[in-house]
């Protein structure tokens, strides 16, 4: 059987790395007998539906170059909530291109039914987590304001005037 990885990380900074997920699902799918055709790995928001690699997947799918897709888990596919996510799901069947998860066992798009229902639970559930990782990044510019750290764009900026009349440039200075 022809595969596709696909693998993602949030950040192309260096921080973080998707060698992880990568190195696991090459071996999954040599254990399996797979023959990996292609892999996909972009570094950017899950919530994101413009990423590169992910959208090259989609167009490979549709032209049937891997009859599998196997992912690290459903969040690493997409953070987009529950519709989207199923959305993703029904095209990649439609295009008879079945989904598998490294860690998420039950992920198994071959399998109806119970499949499909627990894919929409746990699409929800990728959905809550990137609630939260907003929350917390909120929460961190929160502080960051709290200890006195000037956010924004600096003093110099082409639309001083345009802040000035939003409100934003008193918010964030030491004059407002």
């Amino acid at each position: 059987m022809r595969a596709g990885i696909l693998g993602r990380v949030s950040k192309g900074d260096g921080t973080q790395d998707p060698e992880n997920q990568l190195r696991q699902l090459r071996d999954f799918a040599k254990a399996m007998n797979y023959e990996v055709v292609g892999e996909y790995v972009d570094y950017a928001s899950g919530g994101r539906n413009d990423r590169e690699q992910f959208l090259q997947m989609l167009k490979d799918a549709d032209a049937r170059k891997f009859d599998l897709l196997l992912i690290w888990s459903l969040d690493r596919m997409s953070r987009e909530g529950i519709s989207n996510t199923l959305g993703y799901l029904e095209r990649l069947k439609r295009a008879k291109v079945a989904v598998r998860s490294l860690t998420e066992s039950w992920l198994d798009t071959t399998d109806s039914g119970l499949g499909e229902l627990l894919i929409s639970i746990f699409a929800w559930v990728a959905a809550q987590e990137r609630k939260r990782i907003i929350e917390r990044t909120k929460a961190g510019l929160e502080k960051a304001r709290a200890n006195g750290k000037i956010l924004g764009r600096p003093e110099g900026s082409k639309d001083k005037k345009d802040r000035r009349k939003s409100g934003y440039y008193r918010r964030w200075s030491k004059e407002g």
